[in-house]
């Protein structure tokens, strides 16, 4: 019997208003429409399986029944705290992986939690505005538990949980994990601690780089999140998105 259920979801999570799906297309898509109708701070929608999730870049990709999370949360940030959300996700997800005795891990620019420099997740900030007012944001994010990459094209750039830690672990204890987390965070959204901690955590600064067409050194990262890259030509680039391969 999986551990996710409307049932249990409820009874863990209350009073925090939430929405259960055996299958969604995309958790995202269905906390935006309850963003726009009203859903308070916090609300989360959490699905078993996954059919069109998204990702960074416009990747989509299945979640399958009973070996992930896929959950996303209502925000309500000022307009000028956006950039943060970003950085909100991975330090909720770092700190729910640290939780469970996890070492060796870090976060790659801008949000891709890692294991052992193997990606374990993948986070997902989307806003909605009514014109040039934010009404919110849309958190996505999708936690590897027990996805078996094994012979896949991911084998080496991707990890579970479970093989990780060698053991079984609850998904309904990592999402009531999870969302006390990003609770944490979102009560310091907008603060130079949210931003220093998210930097103390980057494993890419330092290193030598390649993004889309840019190589160099990322030197650094500005209070937007934005990765500063010194080029082959001593040129200071900013970047705000893209894929990072090192060397």
């Amino acid at each position: 019997m999986t551990e996710l259920s409307a049932e249990t979801v409820q009874r863990r999570l209350a009073p925090r208003a939430v929405r259960y799906y055996d299958r969604v297309d995309s958790t995202n898509d269905v906390a935006l429409e309850w963003l726009r109708t009203g859903a308070a701070a916090g609300s989360a929608v959490i699905a078993d399986e996954q059919m069109k999730g998204r990702g960074r870049l416009g990747r989509t990709w299945h979640t399958p029944p009973g070996v992930a999370l896929a959950v996303s949360v209502v925000l309500r940030p000022e307009a000028a705290q956006v950039a943060q959300v970003t950085m909100l996700g991975a330090l909720a997800i770092y700190d729910l992986l640290e939780g469970t005795g996890l070492n060796d891990l870090g976060i790659k620019w801008p949000n891709d939690v890692q294991v052992k420099a193997r990606k374990i997740c993948g986070v997902l900030p989307e806003a909605a505005w009514d014109g040039d007012r934010l009404l919110g944001v849309a958190l996505g994010m999708g936690v590897n538990v027990r996805m078996d990459f094994t012979g896949t094209e991911l084998e080496d750039t991707a990890i579970s949980l479970e093989p990780a830690l060698g053991r079984w672990v609850n998904r309904l204890d990592l999402l009531e994990s999870l969302l006390d987390r990003v609770d944490f965070w979102y009560a310091r959204l907008g603060t130079t601690a949210l931003f220093e901690v998210w930097k103390s955590r980057l494993t890419t600064l330092g290193r030598v780089v390649t993004i889309e067409n840019v190589r160099g050194v990322a030197e650094n990262v500005d209070a937007d999140g934005a990765l500063l890259v010194r080029d082959d030509a001593g040129t200071l680039r900013r970047l705000l998105a893209g894929d990072v391969a090192f060397g």
